[in-house]
């Protein structure tokens, strides 16, 4: 009974706290970190039960870990794309190498600057993909490459978590037990196996019953999660690998969000024990060098991925918008330096130390990425040497009069060229995707290179002969700003934007939009007037099946998907 007592008193405490936390627009997991500082042994030391509440945390953490894996189907790997692998992979690179001789200046030993300086190449995949849905940035171009480098930087977490989990002691490559690498390969491969031929049949049977599947994925996280501990390696990895197991089942989605409010639960009681162990008595000695990290982390992570992204070819906006994605380190990064400490390679005080650098650059990244915008807009004119013009050239017509500008090609804006084609009328395909540009070069159609938020490219472009202007981009004020230039230059132009919401359509219309195109609500139209045209002819809809077949292969062919992450777009 003194248990439930305590964690109720514990939970209660961490509703004030992250109340506040949440009032200041923070991540919760700072909340969590501080309540955690609160019932610790330096405030109230209500904590007794502190065994009990270390098994909460390990299945929290291998709860989350198993959910991200669910989101690592090695189909999204390969989506990811060039940029997404180049940027990720040396971001982690450059990070970890300024990191290791920064650790190494300040007086950290080697096994300590290691580990320090790989903690800070994780950034947070949870708080990001929350605060670009909170934006609506997902499908922006910024929001894709931030999500794909993340991808990376997970993937390679895990063999991180494979290598240090097989050491013991001290950290010596004669240490590493081969015995173990080679049964966690095995058994790596087996699953990997037993996830393509087994489960999707399994799910299948599991999925007849909602309560069954819940049962079955906990099951099948926790059991590989204490197979993996059995044969040497920790309990982390084998959760993230059993999430990864299932990430091709069909019911993948279904089994994430069931998992979702049991993972919050106990991952809360872990960030709170990650708080309560922090050992300020012998903090003091790594302020200055948490304050230094922290700036590494905050201005050099961006700088390491702008700079990647403007040799690769991207604007500085995008290639700016990015870089601030990797201005914090992750929850990986705090279970990566427990880990060190759990198998003996680091003191108590290091985890403290990382989990000051984190809560300084998740509040910092925080308020980074919610006002990217601004931010941007006041540091413009300092960002152009990020950006090398060169390699995606921004020719200009010759004749720079068209009858139709399209901003945009990709999913929705891939229809419009079809139909633009057969009209025969003259148009200029606008997207600031370099890779997208240079495929339609090669098929010779018509375009140009540049970022419609760009007044200055905007001004090249002259509206005042254009018959339509269309814009795929859905977002609201780039739209809002898009009309309100075509009108001042034509009034007769007829504009189409695309919008997710009610209200923002009716804005759009306010300002002058001729129509605006809402995905969420064709399908549904379309099936209508398919209805209205065929009645119950059995033959016709088979054709119209056929057809719809066709074409998604073809969407499928193109990299082509409908949007997963946010459900409100």
């Amino acid at each position: 009974m003194e248990i439930f007592i305590e964690l109720s008193i514990i939970i209660c405490i961490t509703v004030l706290v992250v109340g506040i936390i949440r009032l200041l627009k923070q991540p919760l997991i700072i909340g969590y970190i501080i309540a955690g500082i609160i019932v610790g042994p330096y405030f109230l030391n209500i904590i007794r039960s502190t065994e009990t509440l270390m098994v909460f945390s390990q299945i929290g953490v291998s709860l989350l870990l198993f959910i991200v894996g669910l989101s690592l189907s090695p189909r999204v790997i390969k989506e990811v794309g060039k940029v997404s692998l180049i940027t990720g992979l040396g971001q982690i690179l450059f990070t970890s190498l300024f990191g290791f001789f920064i650790a190494r200046l300040l007086g950290f030993s080697i096994i300590i600057s290691l580990y320090v300086a790989m903690a800070l190449t994780f950034s947070s995949t949870i708080i990001i993909m929350k605060l670009l849905s909170d934006k609506k940035d997902l499908e922006k171009l910024y929001g894709k490459i931030s999500i794909g480098f993340l991808l990376v930087q997970d993937i390679f977490v895990i063999f991180l978590l494979l290598v240090i989990s097989s050491f013991s002691g001290t950290l010596n490559l004669a240490n590493m037990a081969l015995e173990t690498i080679i049964g966690g390969v095995l058994l790596i491969g087996t699953l990997l196996l037993i996830s393509i031929y087994l489960l999707p049949g399994l799910s299948k049977f599991f999925a007849k019953s909602q309560e069954f599947l819940f049962l079955f994925s906990i099951g099948w996280g926790l059991c590989l999660a204490a197979l993996f501990h059995y044969i040497g390696f920790s309990m982390e990895v084998g959760a993230l690998i059993a999430g990864i197991s299932l990430s091709i089942s069909p019911y993948h989605y279904e089994i994430s969000s069931k998992m979702k409010p049991l993972r919050d639960f106990f991952i809360i009681l872990f960030f709170i024990l990650l708080g309560s162990q922090m050992i300020f008595g012998n903090i003091t000695p790594f302020i200055i060098p948490a304050i230094i990290f922290s700036l590494f982390v905050l201005i050099g992570n961006p700088l390491i991925v702008m700079i990647l992204m403007g040799l690769l070819g991207y604007r500085k906006k995008t290639s700016f918008q990015a870089g601030l994605t990797v201005a914090q380190i992750s929850e990986f990064s705090l279970i990566f330096i427990a880990l060190g400490v759990k198998v003996g390679h680091l003191k108590p005080e290091i985890l403290s130390f990382v989990t000051i650098i984190g809560l300084i650059t998740i509040a910092g990244s925080t308020y980074l990425i919610l006002y990217s915008e601004k931010i941007f807009f006041h540091l413009a004119k300092y960002l152009d040497l990020f950006e090398r013009k060169n390699i995606i050239k921004d020719e200009k017509d010759k004749s720079s009069n068209h009858d139709i500008f399209l901003f945009g090609c990709n999913r929705i804006g891939y229809d419009f060229l079809k139909i633009f084609q057969k009209m025969k009328k003259k148009f200029l395909i606008i997207d600031y995707n370099p890779e997208l540009i240079s495929q339609l070069k090669k098929e010779n159609i018509k375009c140009r290179y540049g970022d419609v938020d760009d007044d200055e490219f905007l001004e090249g472009l002259n509206f005042n002969k254009t018959k339509m202007t269309i814009s795929t981009i859905p977002n609201f004020e780039t739209n809002l700003s898009l009309i309100n230039r075509i009108i001042k230059a034509n009034k007769k132009t007829i504009i189409i934007v695309v919008s997710y919401n009610i209200e923002e359509a009716n804005r759009l219309y306010e300002e002058g939009a001729t129509y605006v195109l809402m995905p969420h609500f064709l399908g549904g139209e379309r099936a209508s007037m398919m209805i209205n045209e065929y009645g119950l002819n059995f033959n016709n809809f088979l054709k119209e099946k056929k057809k719809h077949i066709k074409f998604l292969k073809t969407r499928k062919k193109l990299g082509h998907e409908h949007p997963k992450a946010d459900k409100h777009r």
